[in-house]
């Protein structure tokens, strides 16, 4: 079956709804979902005892560290990715997987998250995403078939520009670059190479009528209202 066609620009909930509720919980996805957005971004870590859970920062609110907890220490409030993924498969929202990386070493946690996109039938709703060239690798040579983003910060110039050489060696699906990094000349690059550009974190209705004129493939943002300015 072929997948149906995302829309454009694809809107998604910067780790859900972070406005309304609390960031990269259920209530927040739920809420952005129900806002009109397509899907949410969310980041993904591990404790100490390999589970997969959605949270961006290493550490909790109360100082300790994620990946020094056990699967029996973990905060109610803080979901599993498994959860995540079975409120996605049941809702058909598409998800911007980000896998959070402490260092170059790369452990089970890439494997897990694309046998879990892939049990729960998400493989043409999910892109995996990362800042680490070493975590996108992993991704590309354990399971090609599941879409990967390159996130991109700042420039990567040191004589030449680096980016696009990163993500060709990659074989990446899209570049997400931070919104201020986008101008005509970068859409040219990704056209040309058959990139999609999906943009964070953009909550400024200026910048979403910028870029949308750009002709980006997705927005990525906080505010739902704002994001919504792109449709007709």
């Amino acid at each position: 079956m072929t997948a149906s066609p995302l829309p454009k620009p694809l809107l998604l909930g910067h780790r859900g709804s972070p406005r309304q509720h609390r960031e990269n919980t259920l209530l927040s996805f739920q809420a952005a979902l129900q806002s009109g957005l397509d899907g949410v971004e969310l980041d993904v870590r591990r404790l100490a005892d390999g589970l997969l859970v959605v949270h961006h920062d290493l550490e909790l609110p109360d100082g300790r560290a994620l990946n020094t907890l056990l699967s029996a220490d973990l905060p109610d409030d803080v979901p599993t990715l498994e959860s995540v993924l079975g409120w996605a498969a049941d809702t058909g929202a598409y998800v911007n997987v980000e896998i959070k990386f402490e260092g170059a070493r790369i452990d089970d946690r890439v494997s897990g998250t694309l046998r879990a996109v892939r049990a729960h039938g998400l493989a043409e709703r999910v892109i995996v995403s990362s800042f680490s060239p070493f975590v996108l690798r992993a991704a590309r040579d354990l399971d090609a078939g599941i879409e990967r983003g390159f996130l991109v910060h700042r420039p990567y110039r040191f004589g030449v520009d680096l980016m696009p050489l990163v993500a060709r060696k990659l074989a990446v699906r899209a570049l997400h670059p931070r919104f201020h990094l986008i101008d005509e000349a970068l859409m040219t690059l990704a056209r040309a190479e058959g990139w999609r550009v999906n943009a964070w974190t953009v909550n400024d209705p200026a910048e979403v009528a910028r870029l949308t004129a750009l002709g980006v493939d997705g927005l990525i943002g906080d505010l739902p209202d704002v994001l919504l300015g792109a449709r007709p």
